[in-house]
C-alpha cells in the first residue's frame, strides 16, 4: 500500500465518511500491506452502518495518531499504552464517548488478530469507564415548546411546508432522522381510512407505522406543494437550494442539512435548548407515554429491541412542576 489514502477500489464516498477518516494511519502503513489491506476491510467490509463506521474510523484514526505521536510501532503497543490513551480521552469526553472508542479500538484489535497480523490484543485486558444510563440526555421539548416551534415556521413556501413535515415525522412516528431522510414519495401508503409510513431503518429492515392523523395533514401539505405526488420512486424530504425557498431539488436532505434545519428554526422560534434531530424522536416517545401510551406499545412503535432502550426516551419523570419545589420549606 503505497500511499495512506484509501486505494482507488474504493468507490468514493463508500465509507460515508469525512475526509480525514479517509486516511489509513501512517503506524498502519508502516506494518505493511497485510495490515493496510486488514484495516481497510474492517471498515468495508465488516461495517454496513455509515454512522457507525464514521465513529470507529474517527476513533481508530485519532488513537493511532496518539500512538504515532509517541514513537510507537503497531507490534509495539501494550495495554499499557492503550491504558494511558484512555485515561487521556477520559479528561476530554463523557464517559459514554470514551467506552465507545475504546470500544472501536479494540474490535479493530480483534479483526487485525484474526487477520494474522497480529498475535495479541492491546486492548482486550484494559477496562472502560463505568458507565450506566438510566435516562437519555437528549433534549426534548414539551408540548407547549413543540407547537411554538411548529407555529413559528409560516406554511408560505415549499421549504416552509418540508421542514414542518419532516419534525412532525421524526414527532409522531418516532423516527430514527436516518430511518425518515431514507423515504422515497411510495413510502407513505393509504391504508383503509388512514395511512401508513414505512421506514427505512438499521441494517435494511422496513417498518412500518399508522400515520398519525396531523401528520399525515403535514405530509399531503408539503407533497402537493413539492408537486412530487406522482413520483413514486423519487425522495420524500428532497434537499433545497440555499437561497431558494420556493425550489427543490431530486436529492434527498442529508443528516448535518436537517439538523442545521432544525437550530436554525429553534433560534427563530426563540428555543435556547440546544435540540436537534433525535430531540423530537425523543419528544413524541414522552408525550405517547405521559397521554397514558403503553411501554410495550411505545417499543414497538419506536422499532427498539428492549424496552430499556425505550425507558431512555421517557422523560416524563423529569419535570418537576414549581408547586413541588416549593414544597420545600425550612
Amino acid at each position: 500500500m503505497p500511499t495512506h489514502q484509501l486505494p482507488a477500489i474504493i468507490p468514493p464516498g463508500a465509507l460515508t465518511t469525512p475526509a480525514d477518516t479517509y486516511i489509513v494511519p501512517a503506524l498502519i502503513v508502516a506494518a505493511g500491506d497485510q495490515a493496510g489491506w486488514r484495516y481497510v476491510d474492517f471498515f468495508t467490509a465488516n461495517i454496513n452502518n455509515p454512522n457507525t463506521r464514521r465513529a470507529y474510523a474517527r476513533a481508530c484514526g485519532q488513537f493511532f495518531g496518539w500512538c504515532e505521536d509517541r514513537g510507537l510501532t503497531l507490534a509495539a503497543i501494550r495495554p499499557t499504552d492503550v491504558a494511558a490513551w484512555l485515561m487521556q480521552l477520559q479528561e476530554q469526553h463523557a464517559a459514554a464517548s470514551a467506552k465507545q472508542q475504546l470500544a472501536a479500538v479494540r474490535m479493530l484489535f480483534d479483526w487485525l488478530i484474526t487477520g494474522q497480523v497480529l498475535p495479541t490484543n492491546p486492548a482486550a485486558a484494559v477496562r472502560g469507564p463505568k458507565h450506566v444510563v438510566k435516562t437519555g440526555t437528549t433534549p426534548v421539548l414539551d408540548a407547549d415548546e413543540w407547537r411554538k416551534l411548529m407555529d413559528s415556521i409560516p406554511k408560505e413556501t415549499v421549504r416552509d411546508l418540508r421542514d414542518r413535515a419532516l419534525i412532525a415525522t421524526l414527532t409522531y412516528s418516532f423516527a430514527r432522522i436516518t430511518a425518515a431522510l431514507r423515504m422515497k414519495v411510495e413510502d407513505l401508503r393509504p391504508q383503509g381510512a388512514g395511512w401508513r409510513l414505512r421506514l427505512h431503518e438499521k441494517g435494511g429492515k422496513h417498518h412500518v407505522m399508522p400515520c398519525h392523523h396531523s401528520l399525515a395533514e403535514a405530509l399531503h401539505a408539503y407533497i402537493a406543494a413539492a408537486g412530487i405526488g406522482e413520483d413514486r420512486k423519487g425522495w420524500l424530504f428532497r434537499s433545497s437550494p440555499r437561497h431558494k425557498a420556493t425550489v427543490l431539488t431530486d436529492r434527498p436532505i442529508d443528516q448535518s442539512d436537517a439538523w442545521n434545519m432544525i437550530r436554525r428554526r429553534a433560534t427563530a422560534a426563540g428555543i435556547m435548548a440546544p435540540i436537534g434531530n433525535h430531540t423530537f424522536r425523543a419528544t413524541g416517545i414522552t408525550a405517547y407515554l405521559g397521554n397514558g401510551g403503553a411501554l410495550e406499545h411505545a417499543q414497538s412503535m419506536a422499532a427498539h429491541e428492549s424496552p430499556r432502550t425505550t425507558k431512555l426516551y421517557d422523560r416524563t419523570k423529569d419535570r418537576l412542576t414549581q408547586d413541588e419545589v416549593e414544597r420545600i420549606r425550612l
